[in-house]
């Protein structure tokens, strides 16, 4: 059995590094680059009116959920496993240089986040027989692209339930959820079971089975009780996860400016040996782009599918709310991860993988506390980012499979019970098998929806100046504006929203 997973997961990596080989790479930061041109540095300029428009939801807008709700279904899918696991992982593969690259993929990525959640919800539809918004990248490539490209939107539809099913959905989230819970109560694995000729802990067992019921009560009801959850648990989970790192990082603030010196030198393959320079600078690209994609998902077209069912008239506006999530998700969380591990070094030790890591690196950062209970905040976190994040890509997922099956629910309703059985068997694949297999799903579920980004750039650009010259033109009175038109309605199904045209 050992001798098949061993094969398996060798040729899971030589497919990773196809897709995520250096024509991916440069595809989705070019296409950073490209967009933050297009709308001017939006992400810098605009950042302190995006976090305000994210804490106040618009007044009159139409749509499932408010627009706090629609960032928070995005957030549960994003702030995940990848805020603490990823972010382990890129930085034991390609050095603490790794955040860095995450680093320049999010502040990129920003401009990513906001076009996706721009052209979410101009071209967004309203199915009036299941009452619910439909958009996303495979309504923006069809509608917005052209029919003849509804090919690339089934395409980046397929690649989106694929992402669900054997992703960043349900078994990298599950998998990493029942190893830290293993890694607490059951260290040492004394209490096993056996399955399929493996032994595992009893601890991973009862985990796996309680996580698939919670999963299963909470995905049937759809995405308001998805977004009803998300919006009470994310903003506890942020705080509680990131003020923990913050005073890790000020009880060993004499050791930051060499985790910072670390970082950029090993981003720039300064620590490499002689002749290794171009190969670090590489693998910690490699692997800080792909984790930060991973973890923030800019690019990969999945935000804008929360963000069309926002509550909103103007596209613009939520798109600034959706690049907040990029900042918050790597900008803040990850980094705090990341600087936890270089601070302490405890990515260094090699026996350790997966959440592991990231426990060991607040145990020995908060040496005051008692390691019973560092190890338990930690996996409390663990457990409440994955959690939240298996519910999202639930709802991401759906949406897509609505697209490829013309709205036919019966299928929707038989996926989530298959959804929630990918959840029931994930803590049993191993730790690299789940991680690669993510890492593929995202590259090419990213390309199609980069190729509509660089396609409808100019959408984007003329919508932002639009919305800034009505801003303007009425004193910077949010209320005072001149009513958003929404040049797309002839193509909706039924009468447009009143969010969407005046």
């Amino acid at each position: 059995m050992e001798a098949v997973f061993s094969a398996i997961n060798t040729a899971l990596t030589v497919i990773d590094d196809a897709v995520w080989g250096v024509p991916t790479i440069l595809l989705i930061l070019v296409g950073g680059i490209f967009l933050t041109c297009r709308v001017r540095g939006l992400q810098f300029k605009q950042l302190g009116r995006a976090l305000r428009y994210m804490m106040k939801n618009e007044k009159g807008g139409s749509g499932e959920v408010t627009s706090f709700g629609a960032l928070c279904t995005a957030l549960s899918a994003t702030i995940g496993t990848g805020n603490i696991v990823g972010v382990a992982t890129a930085i034991i593969a390609g050095g603490p240089g790794a955040l860095f690259w995450m680093w320049v993929a999010a502040l990129f990525g920003m401009a990513t986040k906001y076009s996706e959640g721009l052209l979410a919800v101009k071209f967004r539809n309203w199915d009036h027989e299941t009452g619910h918004a439909l958009g996303g990248p495979f309504y923006y490539i069809e509608h917005g692209m052209g029919k003849n490209w509804r090919w690339l939107a089934k395409l980046f539809a397929f690649f989106g339930v694929c992402v669900g099913l054997f992703g960043i959905g349900t078994f990298t989230q599950v998998n990493s959820i029942s190893t830290s819970i293993t890694s607490f109560f059951d260290p040492n694995k004394a209490a096993t079971v056996q399955i399929l000729g493996m032994d595992y802990s009893w601890a991973t067992v009862i985990g796996g089975l309680v996580l698939a019921l919670m999963v299963a009560l909470i995905v049937i009801g759809g995405l308001r009780r998805i977004a009803s959850v998300a919006e009470r648990v994310i903003p506890a989970m942020v705080v509680i996860y990131v003020g923990l790192a913050i005073i890790l990082i000020l009880v060993n603030l004499d050791k930051v400016p060499g985790a910072f010196v670390e970082i950029f030198a090993s981003a720039f393959g300064l620590r490499a040996a002689a002749g290794g320079a171009l190969g670090a600078i590489i693998i910690a690209m490699q692997k800080g782009i792909a984790r930060g994609i991973f973890s923030n998902e800019a690019g990969l077209g999945s935000a804008p599918i929360a963000a069309a069912a926002a509550q909103t008239k103007e596209p613009v506006r939520q798109g600034l709310v959706s690049m907040t999530g990029t900042f918050l998700d790597t900008i803040v969380v990850c980094s705090m991860t990341g600087l936890a591990l270089v601070i302490t070094g405890a990515y260094i030790d090699t026996d350790l993988q997966g959440a592991a890591v990231t426990m060991a690196a607040f145990s020995q950062g908060l040496p005051f506390l008692p390691d019973v209970v560092t190890n338990f905040m930690v996996m409390l976190c663990m457990v409440l980012f994955g959690f939240t994040t298996i519910l999202g890509w639930d709802y991401y997922s759906e949406r897509c499979l609505e697209y490829l099956t013309n709205g036919k629910m019966k299928v929707v309703k038989v996926y989530r019970w298959l959804y929630i059985l990918c959840v029931l068997i994930g803590p049993y694949m191993t730790v690299a098998a789940v991680w690669t297999i993510a890492d593929i799903f995202n590259a090419l579920m990213a390309i199609p929806n980069m190729i509509a980004l660089f396609a409808l750039s100019g959408v984007v650009a003329k919508e932002t100046r639009d919305y800034f010259k009505r801003l303007k033109d009425a004193g910077n009175d949010e209320d005072a504006m001149v009513p958003y038109v929404n040049d797309t309605a002839d193509w909706k199904s039924g009468a447009p929203s009143a969010g969407d045209a005046a």
